[in-house]
């Protein structure tokens, strides 16, 4: 097991694993608005953020995207690898580079929500997701 920065031959397996995790995980928004955002994602969010692949047996199993002011944008593990710690490790490197970290989870994502209570987030805030319009709860962690 390997948790490293995202490589650009990454980019494309990393893209396609958003995009069907992202789709599993929030069945309560439209499919199509995950695919028009697909190319978004692809050749804009991933190139700007610091995004760390976990990595076992050469094949990515899930990353974390870390935007700025350590906000992270973005953490999904392939839906036939979850609950084997991936997310937790991941969870774990965002923390060792920073002693503040801030997210935003949609309210009804309640398996996320609960994961980043257990990784020691609290609820901030609720307000509408721009882009969606569904509400969604803004998380942080702070190092003790």
């Amino acid at each position: 097991m390997t948790i490293r920065e995202l490589q650009i031959k990454d980019i494309e397996y990393v893209s396609d694993l958003w995009l069907r995790s992202t789709i599993d995980a929030h069945n309560f928004i439209a499919k199509e608005y995950w695919l028009d955002n697909y190319s978004f994602v692809k050749e804009n969010c991933l190139r700007s953020a610091k995004t760390f692949v976990f990595e076992e047996n050469f094949q990515i199993k899930g990353f974390i995207s870390i935007l700025e002011n350590n906000f992270i944008g973005a953490l999904f593990v392939d839906n036939e690898c979850k609950r084997n710690g991936i997310g937790t490790a991941l969870i774990e490197c965002a923390k060792e580079i920073s002693c503040k970290l801030t997210l935003a989870v949609y309210k009804e994502n309640r398996n996320a929500l609960q994961f980043y209570l257990k990784s020691g987030f609290t609820i901030n805030s609720e307000q509408l997701n721009n882009d969606s319009g569904k509400p969604e709860y803004i998380m942080t962690w702070l190092a003790e």
